[in-house]
């Protein structure tokens, strides 16, 4: 494949693969890596997205402010990071909560967050490691098992993130978020009926967020189904939003018709997967 065919796959695939999951965090899609700024839902936080607004930074210097007049409080620390991370700050929220797990070390609610940050910078091993110490024994949360299902995924661990996905699915059953990422996972390791199945079983639950419902129009329209993959997107989200994105969807489908007319395979979607 030439570098330009790649580059444009890698554009179009990234508009689509991202999902907001308790991980929500980006998958590696043909050799391209793409990473979202997110955080798991419930009670370790809720989905952060660059943020440029009055508000966003406002609370930024809030809570940068409380935190540098007591760097080791770990609620100043938690919620500092968080508004780091919805600025699009993301190494200078890994580094304050670095700092603040240095000083609570056994403060789990520092340690997941520290965690999720990492995985949302890129560092996936790490974040892994560091979430296993966040975990209360015998009591595993599925937010961070999810988390930790997507980091091990963009290490190419795909069976073991599947393992997380399963034990934080018998935790919160039919979670979306969880469901989603699984349904990612199954893609990206290119069983699209099995996909599709667990996309819509996601995409079937209450207050499931959109990105869910891309997703699945873009593993259907994959599988050959482009006018049912583009009555998904019409259906499910909102005219304006609907129509830029079936015109991605089509620009999508017609790249993979030209990589497998180039005998590039046709595998738009590779390696499976995990908030």
């Amino acid at each position: 494949m030439t570098g330009s065919i790649r580059s444009k796959r890698c554009d179009f695939l990234r508009r689509f693969a991202p999902v907001v999951v308790a991980a929500g965090l980006a998958l590696t899609l043909m050799g391209c890596t793409t990473t979202q700024p997110t955080e798991p839902t419930g009670a370790l936080g809720v989905a952060a997205a660059a943020d440029g607004s009055v508000d966003g930074r406002r609370s930024a210097e809030a809570w940068g402010e409380r935190y540098r007049a007591n760097p080791v409080d770990p609620e100043a620390a938690i919620n500092y990071a968080r508004a780091l991370r919805r600025n699009g700050q993301r190494p200078q929220a890994v580094a304050v909560l670095e700092q603040a797990a240095t000083q609570n070390p056994k403060h789990r609610g520092v340690l997941g967050a520290y965690g999720r940050a990492l995985a949302d910078d890129g560092h996936y091993k790490q974040a892994v490691d560091v979430l296993d110490r966040a975990q209360a024994p015998g009591q595993p949360d599925w937010r961070i098992l999810s988390v930790q299902g997507a980091a091990l995924d963009q290490m190419g661990r795909h069976e073991e993130a599947q393992r997380y996905y399963g034990t934080a699915l018998r935790i919160a059953p039919d979670e979306p978020s969880v469901l989603s990422n699984l349904g990612l996972s199954y893609a990206l390791s290119k069983d699209l009926v099995r996909a599709e199945t667990t996309l819509r079983r996601a995409a079937g639950q209450p207050r499931v967020d959109p990105r869910v419902r891309k997703n699945l129009a873009l593993v259907v329209g994959l599988q050959g189904r482009s006018s049912e993959a583009e009555g998904i997107a019409r259906s499910e989200l909102p005219s304006d939003e609907a129509t830029t994105h079936v015109a991605y969807l089509r620009q999508v489908l017609a790249l993979q018709n030209g990589w497998k007319q180039s005998g590039d395979a046709g595998k738009p979607l590779v390696r499976a997967e995990g908030s």
